[in-house]
Parts: structure tokens; C-alpha cells; sequence
């Protein structure tokens, strides 16, 4: 396996592996890249891991822990590391920027001022220090999470979010054509381990304060920061078309 010298012509790649299976979008992105992560906290995340570790035994996995997370969901980091037998890099928030944050506005600003301020702190910064670390992440992003904000997300991509010019990085979605119902087929079918949470009503699960069971027949994003307008449901981990 070698790291690409150069960037890859991208609309050239999207072309490539805009017919593949997420599968073969995994092989392909680990043949690319040696310093290349999976971003997990979720189901569609832990369905990458489950499918990256079939092609490669010592797939490098990140997780965020904003330090505001369910139990459960620490529960569900823990068991699908034994699970895979594979090393987790958990990534945290800088604690001082946190605690300064909290002093001046409390533990529960984001219900007055909304999340992004908390988010920045807990998961856009230290997202943004790891992957200026890595060559290329791999993300269960699909299309069908937020119509929106997400409706264009390709399977392959230039980041420029998080990458520079002198640090170009790599995006792949290889579950961006994939409906929450093929998702957790995968689940069911191959037997993976996945957020207890689920089984109560929970479908998209972040911090504890801004997540919260969806109705039948709501979306899946209506569980998350359900006290702001709809088509502000973003965290800032995945900034359009980065």
C-alpha cells in the first residue's frame, strides 16, 4: 500500500466510484491512503468499521468524545473496540476553551444561543486538530440524513473545510447513496454492535443535551437541536460540499 504523491484529480475519482458499493469505495480508499481514519459514532459509522476491518485488520478509527455524551454511547464505543479488536484514538475538546466557555454562559447556553458556539469548542476544533494529522478520513455521511444540508454529498471529495492548500485532505462518504433502512439491514444481517439508544427511539444520537427520541414518521434529524429551525441541523463536523 503507498500514499499518493499528489492530489488526485477528483471529478476523475467520483466518476470512478460513483457506480461502487461502499465496499469497494472502503478498498479503494485504503489503497489510496495509508494515513487514512474512519470517523465513527454512529450506526452508519460503525457499518464503515464492520466493512473496512473485512479488507484491512488494523483499520485506524477516530471518535470525538465532547465530554457530553449518553452512557450508553460510551458503552458502545468500548464494546466495538473489543468487538473488532482494533484501537480507537478518542479525540477531545481543549479543556481550558471548555471551561472558559462554561464559566461565562453555563452549562445549557446553546438553548439561548443555539449550539454552534458548543459545538465549535466540543467537536469542530479538536475535529479540526485531528485531521490536520491525517491524509484522508472516511465518514457515514449519506443524503437522505438531512435533504437540506446533505442532499449533494458525493462519495468522494476535496475537503476544504478542514484541508488547506499546503495540507490538501481527502473525503470519502462510501454510504452516501445508502437509506437509513439499508443501513441497519446491514446491521441486522451481519449482526454488528450498535447504540442500545437505538432500541428507544434514539436514530440520530449526539450530546446528551441536544438529542432527544423522534415521533413515527419524523425525520431522523428531528432529534437533534429540536428547540432550532430545521434547516439548522448541523454541527459543523460536515460543511456542505467540503
Amino acid at each position: 500500500m503507498t500514499q499518493l504523491a499528489a492530489t488526485p484529480d477528483i471529478a476523475s475519482l467520483e466518476t470512478e466510484l460513483a457506480d461502487k458499493s461502499p465496499q469497494e469505495v472502503i478498498e479503494h480508499a485504503l489503497g489510496m491512503f495509508d494515513n487514512i481514519y474512519i470517523s465513527f459514532s454512529g450506526a452508519e459509522d460503525v457499518v464503515l468499521v464492520d466493512m473496512a476491518a473485512q479488507i484491512k485488520k488494523d483499520v485506524k478509527v477516530f471518535s470525538l468524545d465532547t465530554g457530553r455524551l449518553h452512557a450508553e454511547t460510551y458503552q458502545f464505543l468500548e464494546k466495538v473496540r473489543k468487538h473488532y479488536g482494533i484501537a480507537i484514538d478518542v479525540v477531545y475538546p481543549d479543556g481550558e476553551e471548555v471551561a472558559a466557555l462554561v464559566k461565562e454562559k453555563g452549562l445549557f447556553s446553546f438553548y439561548e444561543d443555539g449550539h454552534q458556539e458548543c459545538c465549535r469548542a466540543r467537536k469542530v476544533r479538536p475535529l479540526r486538530r485531528k485531521l490536520g494529522t491525517m491524509d484522508a478520513w472516511i465518514t457515514g455521511q449519506r443524503k437522505d440524513q438531512s435533504p437540506s444540508t446533505r442532499s449533494e454529498v458525493p462519495k468522494v471529495q476535496q475537503d476544504t473545510f478542514f484541508g488547506t492548500d499546503d495540507h490538501p485532505l481527502m473525503k470519502f462518504n462510501p454510504l452516501a447513496e445508502w437509506s437509513s433502512a439499508e443501513v441497519w439491514a446491514y446491521i441486522r444481517a451481519m449482526e454488528v454492535p450498535f447504540n442500545p439508544l437505538h432500541e428507544r427511539g434514539f436514530i440520530s444520537i449526539g450530546c446528551e443535551p441536544c438529542t432527544r427520541p423522534v415521533m413515527p414518521n419524523q425525520h431522523e434529524r428531528e432529534g437533534r437541536w429540536w428547540w432550532e429551525e430545521a434547516t439548522m441541523k448541523e454541527c459543523g463536523l460536515h460543511a456542505p460540499k467540503s
